[in-house]
């Protein structure tokens, strides 16, 4: 199958990469970064000294699945450890595929999801997701689009690009509509558990949910490539492990035993993204409010990313290309298929930087 062009990682990599680097990249969907030394300093410290070079478990390490069960609160035996939330969704489009099958998926969402569904021969049925409705993925629009051929529904909370939450006792509602239709429900809630207004448990525990998580957002690790699916079925767990087995054998257990001292230590890492995140946020809102003749969007609930638009609709591509010839980086929304938006991450830069990005992003704004 010919896979089409990956938008948004081509427009990140270009600048994200680029010599001399972006100077105010407003683009991450990610956090605040970290050393590896900054890292193994947390809590009482940790070596990487005695860590055999070798193969981890399928499944992943003993360790490293009791510390992500703790995370979520769910028994450490349901989870299966991956390369990244990009493996466990394949692995999930794999275990469930048959001709004819078709997946339901959020849009706008992240661009990945579509073409890789593809892969697997599944069609997929997109639950628009409304400005009028503030990109509130609703359990009413999910069951609309589900059909006697439809093998999984995934929700995406809190949301990319848009930063919409979906409650927990809505998903616990959704989930057990879905199980009577015989269709599993997957969360994916990379970015749990980080929330502007009332906190939300994982859904990791709920009946018919298999919940995907990783490293990279929440707790602002991408570069330990670690995910996880969480799925309480032993038969279908089973079926991860052996597709997993196929796909990539095993994690790195360097990697794994970073990511254990990480989740050990997950307070500091959650506490240093909720502030940053938080903090950039006010900015943020007192930046849309000034240029509210110009563009609107609907405020995150949770996560680092946000999706604002052009009120006159037109393309915001040309804009992002001139605010990245100045050094700041969004993300244009052709990347997700919605060309008048634009993509902006708040948690990667300290609050200083981001404003100085900020205040630039609104000079280049007034100017087009």
């Amino acid at each position: 199958m010919h896979l089409p062009p990956f938008k948004l990682d081509h427009w990140l990599s270009k600048h994200s990469f680029a010599t001399p680097p972006i100077a105010y990249d407003l683009a991450a969907s990610t956090g605040p970064k970290w050393t590896v030394k900054e890292l193994l300093a947390l809590g009482d410290g940790a070596s990487l000294d005695d860590v055999v070079l070798g193969y981890s478990p399928g499944a992943g390490s003993r360790a490293l699945r009791d510390a992500i069960g703790a995370f979520l609160g769910v028994d450490p035996d349901w989870v299966v450890v991956t390369l990244g939330a990009s493996e466990a969704f394949s692995i999930m489009l794999c275990t469930e595929a048959k001709p004819g099958a078709n997946v339901v998926l959020p849009h706008p969402g992240y661009p990945a999801f579509k073409p890789m569904a593809g892969v697997w021969g599944l069609s997929v049925r997109h639950v628009r997701l409304s400005r009028e409705h503030g990109f509130r993925q609703r359990a009413e629009d999910m069951l609309k689009a589900v059909n006697d051929d439809t093998v999984l529904a995934l929700v995406n909370t809190p949301h990319n690009p848009a930063g919409t939450i979906m409650v927990r006792e809505e998903v616990d509602e959704l989930a057990a509509a879905l199980q009577r239709k015989g269709v599993p429900l997957i969360v994916d809630e990379v970015y749990h558990p980080l929330y502007f207004g009332e906190p939300q448990v994982s859904a990791a525990a709920i009946p018919n949910v298999i919940a995907m998580g990783d490293m990279s957002k929440a707790l602002s690790l991408a570069g330990l490539r670690l995910g996880w699916l969480v799925e309480r079925d032993p038969k279908r767990r089973e079926q991860m492990i052996d597709a997993r087995s196929y796909f990539t054998i095993s994690s790195s257990p360097l990697l794994e035993r970073l990511a254990v001292h990480a989740l050990a230590n997950r307070e500091v890492l959650l506490g240093r993204l909720h502030s940053m995140a938080s903090d950039n946020l006010v900015a943020l809102s007192d930046l849309m409010e000034r240029v509210s003749d110009v563009l609107a969007w609907a405020k995150p609930e949770g996560g680092t990313v946000c999706f604002p638009w052009f009120r006159n609709g037109r393309d915001s591509r040309p804009f992002c290309e001139a605010l990245a010839a100045t050094g700041v980086l969004v993300a244009p929304g052709d990347c997700f298929g919605t060309p008048a938006h634009m993509r902006m991450g708040f948690a990667l830069l300290e609050r200083e930087k981001f404003v100085e990005g900020l205040a630039i992003f609104e000079r280049v704004l007034r100017k087009l």
